[in-house]
């Protein structure tokens, strides 16, 4: 007879031993189900049978901790009860409803078929609504913190309430309801491994979801071919102000840029670090080093954010690079992220090394009032703000509409639940209709128009809250000398591609129009520490 926990387990406490230990003694039929009915099972426990759920991920709020320190702590937990305990990491598949089935089929295969769990040969413990999935496959439940399924209450202390104390906690290892509850083993690894200063870290971080991603709305698979489809041209633009050494590419994607320059012949002898926030980037990242697709061995990635806290050793890199990320800050966290980012950037670099940030850039005088023509015969003008639930079915509907009608839809969309009001008003100048807004608001929309098939999660994002000039003061505040060969400049393929014809740019003087030069799009803002 098996018993089975299923669980996340970041943490074990005394009372799930206290459990476990008293069932192993006194036996299954000393004890009543959840629905408090006795337990009609006489046989001896033969083993405990831990299933870590979201074994594959780890440095979230959800999971802070790697399946292998998990692992330990169950190790040294089981050690003491007895009889064999065993280890079996169930990876992450998303809301299945069907996961308790999922889970019993990952052990029967991890184990070579030498455990196949039935209602017959196995009892769970399990106090969380996922006992109910077991329970519609006919297995016992034993409730073990639980006294009360209709209303799911909790006579114990959770192994998460635990976890959630450490989280707030200035000296956690004296913390009184810490010392009551926490397993020796679990504390022994916490301690060991520092866990405690990474999970408060992960809570204190209010960019990054629980599971360790900016937003929920971005189509990864769309914003990875992205990638791809630009990261020689961004390697290119960067490679002659790389410095040889210690090289790390914060907000690094899929590793495209790491890729390019580890075929770099200059870097042959340099080491190559990763930083990457999204957990599904960053276990591409992984996959990607597992395929052999760098050059270099010497590449190492880490799922860690950067804003809050340092992503380097103090004064141990030669180059950082940053690509497309600074903006995201500013549009999900805050000013002072972003403040905070440049200045741990500062402190990350030797003497003498540098910064490469390329990232979208405000235009210059973006408070100036301009007149914005739209096409409106590019497509359709019905309805523009139509409600549509799927992505791809929005993304379609987008691409029909005019530049005109898309516009519409921009100004209702863009960051509202930021709380940002995009203000214009529609004018008539010589029989033709005009967007009067200022030149910012303007480029907001111009740089982001074409974004369809992300338009949810771009509209949440904002380029233009600093211009060149104003980055290049901030960079210099935080201690940085600007390299001369820094720049901003205005997108040709973009505006052949994406502009002319579909818009243009106006201001009126002498009660003419007089057209407008097309805003810059990039800056290439490479910072020294001196």
């Amino acid at each position: 007879m098996y018993l089975l926990i299923p669980g996340r387990h970041q943490l074990l406490t005394k009372f799930q031993f206290k459990y476990l230990q008293d069932i192993i003694s006194k036996g299954l039929q000393s004890f009543t189900d959840v629905f408090g009915k006795p337990v009609e099972k006489n046989e001896k426990i033969d083993a405990v049978l831990f299933a870590v759920t979201s074994s594959n991920h780890s440095n979230t709020r959800r999971n802070p901790l790697p399946f292998y320190l998990r692992a330990i702590s169950i190790e040294a937990f089981g050690n003491d009860l007895g009889i064999p305990t065993y280890i079996y990491g169930i990876d992450d598949v998303g809301n299945l409803p069907n996961f308790a089935d999922y889970t019993i089929k990952r052990i029967k295969h991890e184990s070579e078929g030498q455990i196949d769990c039935t209602p017959e040969n196995t009892v769970v413990v399990c106090s969380t609504n996922v006992l109910n999935m077991y329970h519609h496959l006919g297995f016992t439940i034993l409730p073990a913190e639980l006294d009360n399924i209709e209303t799911w209450h909790h006579h114990m202390a959770m192994p998460w309430d635990v976890v959630e104390k450490i989280s707030t906690s200035e000296n956690w290892q004296q913390e009184p309801f810490v010392q009551e509850y926490m397993h020796p083993a679990s504390f022994n690894v916490w301690q060991k491994y520092r866990i405690a200063e990474k999970v408060q870290l992960l809570f204190r971080d209010a960019m990054i979801s629980n599971d360790g991603d900016l937003t929920e709305t971005r189509d990864y698979n769309v914003y990875v071919r992205q990638m791809d489809d630009i990261a020689e041209m961004k390697y290119q633009d960067t490679a002659n102000f790389i410095q040889p050494g210690r090289i790390g590419d914060i907000g690094c994607a899929v590793g495209s840029w790491i890729k390019l320059a580890c075929k770099d012949e200059r870097f042959r002898e340099s080491d190559f670090y990763g930083i990457e926030v999204s957990r599904y980037l960053y276990e591409l990242c992984q996959q990607r080093k597992i395929n052999g697709e760098f050059n270099n061995p010497f590449v190492f990635f880490s799922k860690k954010n950067a804003v809050t806290g340092l992503a380097f050793d103090r004064s141990s890199m030669n180059t950082i690079h940053t690509s497309s990320l600074t903006h995201e800050i500013e549009s999900y966290g805050s000013r002072q992220d972003l403040l905070q980012f440049i200045r741990n950037r500062f402190e990350e670099l030797v003497h003498g090394g540098v910064w490469i940030n390329r990232d979208v850039v405000a235009p210059y005088n973006k408070h100036q009032e301009v007149y914005l023509w739209l096409n409106d015969e590019d497509g359709s003008n019905a309805d523009p703000h139509r409600i549509l639930e799927s992505k791809s079915s929005l993304s379609e509907y987008l691409q029909q509409l005019s530049t005109y009608a898309r516009f519409l839809r921009f100004a209702k969309d863009f960051r509202k639940q930021e709380g940002y009001k995009l203000s214009y008003a529609e004018t008539i100048f010589e029989q033709k209709r005009y967007i009067r807004l200022s030149l910012g608001d303007a480029a907001e929309f111009l740089s982001r128009k074409d974004y369809t098939d992300n338009w949810q999660s771009e509209m949440h994002e904002t380029f233009c809250f600093w211009d060149f000039d104003e980055w290049k003061n901030e960079m210099q505040n935080a201690g940085f000398k600007i390299h001369p060969s820094s720049v901003a400049f205005t997108n040709d393929w973009i505006v052949e591609n994406r502009w002319v014809g579909k818009t243009a740019l106006f201001t009126v003087k002498n009660n003419q129009l007089v057209p407008e030069p097309w805003p810059v799009t990039t800056m290439f803002l490479i910072g020294v520490k001196p």
